[in-house]
């Protein structure tokens, strides 16, 4: 004689499950790409706006646009670099001698364009020569361009033999003009963060990136010609740099000692990787970036505004990128394949 253990009867007053209803809970935000940097930043936002009025006025809002523009274009370049494999630390020495050399030359009375072409190329020389100590020298990527961005500072600081350097109205149109309603510095960077990102998505150079920074090894016998695409990373970080260096002069009229530099470029790598990018390499997403420049640039306005001592401000804003880091962790791990 067989037993059969009778099947568990279905709990009539639950009634049927409706199809295609989930119910929501807090922890479903970690499966939305980038929702836990989202939250923070929302969180920090509806904080601000509610301690201080003036947090949402147009007037403060196109300041903060302005200020995160020149770190989103050296975040843009780090975000491909660092993607295949690479790092720079000194963009943001590149983006200060860039600064320095093309006030003194405008300030002597040089014309417009032939200052910003001098500087674009003196910036992309700087990323080739990064490029060929990384690449043929085998010398550490962190260590060749943390050497260079100390170099580069104490250069700026040359160039500009520790005094400060105006250059009058020039260039004025892009650090303070708008187009549309939005600033036309914000308007390169847009240009820019979108430029980087079809790159990546849709072009053999992107994919080469992917492909280098998860095994490079790999890569070289798959055919990817890993050497000259390295020289082309560093380059295109070097014109970037100097880009936000230039972008950087035309919103502040002048150049002074310790603009720019090794601070900035720290603040772009935070962002950088609170926005997903590895910094293994082999993964990296232009969006993430956007809302880690974002909320660099949203913190540091709040602290201003909620007139926190300068001594704390350091200290909240890495507290806030901690929690943004730890969230985004989390929400990485709990993604599928993970």
């Amino acid at each position: 004689m067989s037993l059969k253990t009778p099947s568990a009867a279905p709990d009539v007053a639950a009634g049927p499950p409706e199809r295609g209803t989930r119910t929501w809970t807090p922890g479903r935000l970690l499966h939305v790409p980038h929702g836990g940097l989202v939250l923070v930043l929302v969180l920090v936002a509806v904080f601000t706006a509610v301690q201080a009025d003036s947090f949402t006025t147009s007037q403060n809002l196109l300041n903060v646009l302005r200020q995160i523009s020149v770190t989103a274009v050296i975040a843009a370049g780090l975000t491909l670099l660092m993607t295949a494999g690479g790092m720079d630390f000194s963009m943001g020495g590149n983006a200060a001698v860039t600064l320095c050399v093309a006030a003194q030359l405008l300030h002597d009375g040089c014309g417009t364009l032939p200052v910003v072409i001098v500087s674009l190329l003196l910036a992309t020389l700087i990323g080739l020569v990064n490029g060929l100590v990384v690449t043929y020298t085998r010398v550490a990527p962190f260590v060749a361009t943390l050497a260079s961005a100390m170099l580069l500072d104490g250069v700026a600081l040359l160039v500009l033999d520790g005094m400060s350097v105006t250059i009058g109205d020039r260039m004025t149109g892009l650090g303070n003009d708008e187009v549309l309603g939005v600033p036309c510095l914000t308007v390169v960077a847009l240009l820019v963060l979108a430029g980087t990102g079809l790159t990546m998505r849709f072009t053999t150079f992107g994919r080469d990136a992917f492909a280098m920074g998860g095994n490079e090894h790999v890569a070289r016998l798959s055919g990817i010609d890993v050497n000259r695409r390295k020289l082309a990373l560093y380059a295109l970080a070097g014109v970037l740099a100097g880009l936000a260096g230039l972008m950087l002069l035309s919103r502040l009229g002048a150049a002074a000692p310790n603009t720019a530099g090794l601070q900035t470029q720290l603040t772009a790598v935070a962002a950088v990787v609170i926005g997903g990018t590895s910094l293994a390499g082999g993964h990296g997403t232009v969006i993430g970036t956007v809302f880690g420049v974002v909320l660099l640039g949203v913190v540091a306005n709040a602290l201003n505004l909620l007139q926190v001592n300068s001594n704390y401000q350091l200290v909240v804003t890495g507290g806030v990128l901690l929690v943004a880091a730890v969230v985004n962790e989390f929400q990485r791990r709990s993604a599928p394949g993970h």
